[in-house]
Parts: C-alpha cells; sequence; structure tokens
C-alpha cells in the first residue's frame, strides 16, 4: 500500500502512486479555494480529468497480481455491506446443530428486490475484533454444516440459495482439521450439486481453494471483475513451488486466476462490471450490479423445472476441465478449446444414475 505523510495506511495499492500524486493536488487545490477563496475549480477539474484516464489506463491492464491486491484492498466491500445495501429484512440463522456457530459464514433469510432467498455468505469482519473472531473469513467445519443445514431449509420451501463466496481458504487449524474439515467441504459439494432449488454463486473478493468451493456450487458462478478465484493463494503456491514467498506475483500469472482468464476456461459464467477503479471506489454502485445480476439470473433459473435445473447443473459440472478439439477446415490444423462444441452433450442417463 502508499503510504501517506503520517505513515498510514491510504486508500492506494502500490501501483497507483500517479493516482495518489493527483488525487493529492486536488485535495490542496480544494484546501486553497476554502482558506483564500481563490477560484480553482478549472484547475480542479483538470486534474480530475487526468485522473479518470490515468485509472481507465490501469485498469484496463491489470496484472494477476495487482487484480489479487485489488481484491484484497482494505476498503473493500465485505459480506456485510451486501446485506446492508441489498438485502430488506435480513433475519441471521446460528449454529449447525452439532458443534457451534461459526462466525466465517453467515447464513439468513432475506430478500433481494421483493425476491426471498437464502443468503450464504463468508465474513471476514471489518474490525480488528471481528477479523479474529471470524479467523478472516476463514471458516472452520461447522461453519460447512451451518451452510449446509440453512441451503436444506430452502430446498425443503422452494426459496433460492445466493452465495456471497470471500475467502482466502478454509481454516487450517489442528482443531478443523480433527473435526472434519476436508469431509465437510467435500460434503457441501456433492449435496449442493443436486440441491432441488437454483443456486447463484458470486465471488466478491478472494475465492481461495476449497473453502470457496465448500459454498461454491450451483447453477451459475460469476465473479466481481477484480476479484480472483483459484486453487490456492498466490503465497501458498509460492511456498510449496518455490519454497520462496517473494515468487507470489509469478504465482499468480501461472494460476490463471483472474475473471477474464477463468471466463475464457469457461470455468465462470459471468463477469459483474465493476465501477472505474475497483469496487472500493464506488461500493453503492457495485452493490447495485451484484444485486442486478442477482435478480436477473434467478428470473432466468426459476422458469425451469426442478428436473431440468438439476440436469443442466450436473451437465455444467461435469464439463469443468473438460477439453474440445476442433481441426480448422482451412488449415487442417487442431485447435484445443475449453467451450464444447454446438452439438448438445447428453448427460442425462448418467445424470438419472448420480441422483438415485
Amino acid at each position: 500500500m502508499v503510504k501517506n505523510g503520517n505513515n498510514q495506511q491510504s486508500d492506494y495499492l502500490e501501483f497507483e502512486g500517479k493516482v495518489a500524486d493527483i488525487d493529492r493536488q486536488i485535495e490542496e487545490l480544494r484546501k486553497l479555494t476554502s482558506a483564500k477563496g481563490i477560484d480553482y475549480s478549472t484547475e480542479i477539474r483538470e486534474l480530475q480529468r487526468q485522473q479518470v484516464k490515468e485509472l481507465k489506463k490501469l485498469y484496463s491492464g491489470l496484472t494477476a497480481w495487482q487484480s489479487v491486491q485489488v481484491a484484497r484492498h482494505p476498503k473493500r466491500p465485505l459480506l456485510g455491506d451486501y446485506l446492508n445495501l441489498m438485502v430488506r429484512d435480513f433475519r441471521e440463522m446460528h449454529g449447525d446443530r452439532g458443534f457451534g456457530d461459526d462466525k466465517a459464514i453467515v447464513t439468513g433469510l432475506g430478500e433481494i428486490s421483493r425476491q426471498r432467498v437464502m443468503i450464504i455468505g463468508q465474513n471476514k469482519g471489518s474490525t480488528t475484533k471481528e477479523k479474529i473472531e471470524c479467523n478472516f473469513g476463514c471458516a472452520n467445519p461447522e461453519g460447512y454444516r451451518k451452510a449446509l443445514a440453512k441451503m436444506k431449509f430452502a430446498e425443503k420451501y422452494g426459496i433460492p440459495v445466493v452465495s456471497f463466496i470471500d475467502t482466502p481458504g478454509a481454516f487450517p487449524g489442528i482443531g478443523a482439521e480433527e473435526r472434519g474439515q476436508a469431509q465437510a467441504i467435500a460434503y457441501n459439494m456433492m449435496q449442493m450439486s443436486r440441491l432441488k432449488t437454483p443456486i447463484v454463486c458470486i465471488v466478491i473478493g478472494e475465492g481461495g481453494s476449497g473453502g470457496a468451493l465448500g459454498i461454491g456450487v450451483g447453477d451459475r458462478l460469476a465473479m466481481l471483475e477484480y476479484s480472483y478465484y483459484s486453487v490456492i493463494s498466490p503465497e501458498g503456491c509460492a511456498a510449496i513451488l518455490w519454497r520462496d514467498g517473494s515468487q507470489s506475483e509469478s504465482a499468480a500469472n501461472a494460476l490463471k486466476l483472474t475473471s477474464g482468464e477463468l471466463k475464457k476456461l469457461n470455468l465462470v459464467d459471468d463477469i459483474i462490471e465493476e465501477p472505474l477503479g475497483g469496487a472500493h471506489r464506488n461500493i453503492h454502485d457495485t452493490v447495485y450490479n451484484v444485486e442486478q445480476y442477482i435478480v436477473k439470473t434467478l428470473r432466468s433459473l426459476k422458469r425451469l423445472k426442478t428436473d431440468k435445473l438439476l440436469e443442466k447443473r450436473y451437465e455444467k459440472l461435469r464439463l469443468i476441465g473438460k477439453y474440445f478439439t476442433t481441426t480448422s477446415p482451412q488449415t487442417g490444423s487442431s485447435n484445443i478449446t475449453s467451450t464444447p462444441p454446438k452439438k448438445k452433450v447428453s448427460s442425462s442417463s448418467q445424470y438419472q444414475q448420480i441422483r438415485s
């Protein structure tokens, strides 16, 4: 992060030094206008134009590592912001009926644009005390079991599920392993794949490892433009492959974890646009864009009968990681793509077997 004169963390990331300088000049001119009564509006407008131009230049060509930094920005909207600005009449539901109530995962009923939904979201916390209480968004097994219990409740009453993913990964503590961390995540993935109600999953910040997958199986998977979604964090990957945390940037580039790369690989369905300069620069517009996506997607999914919904979900999951080879009629060369051919891939018989 760029530091200000008081040696405190500011709103600017390391690669935003020029933007920080422009904002500092704007603030100084405003102070002069207030103190001396001199009109600097023309100069301020010109600096604002320069700022917009610089932000467009920066954010049109972010590297993978820079995208990770934006996804981790301390002022990026968290689950609580979405609940406060988007969800009406939210009623939180606690506990897994087995061990405890994990604060890293929040569940509850609410309304999004008059649509009753079950919210499942990963909570990083906003204050230092909250961050510690919820392990910085890293859930324990009881968190995933709580999430599944509430999803089963939603299934029983025909309520759609909306999942907000924002975690660096599941909590790696000894207690979590003793209570069956891997089994809890795997079981959630299996049960979500056959849950008889629409499921919309959205990566709003970090989408790390099995921690994200534990609430990330559904009919649609979307990502905010500058979020990331990966099998492991860049730091974890660097530690395993190079035994050197300074290689995190190289790891981020190799992991193909940005929304654009994942869309090309057909691993995510949609990318939700963020305001210029990232979600932290305009939280209200970000929440509005996410809300509109949820409303539009649920409207589409609710038109499908349950059997058709589950069949399409199963087919979608079975195609993950599958590549198709096509031959160019002009050159005769082969091309490999993650996009399936136009001919429908039949999975009805397999789907019926898995249901039974």
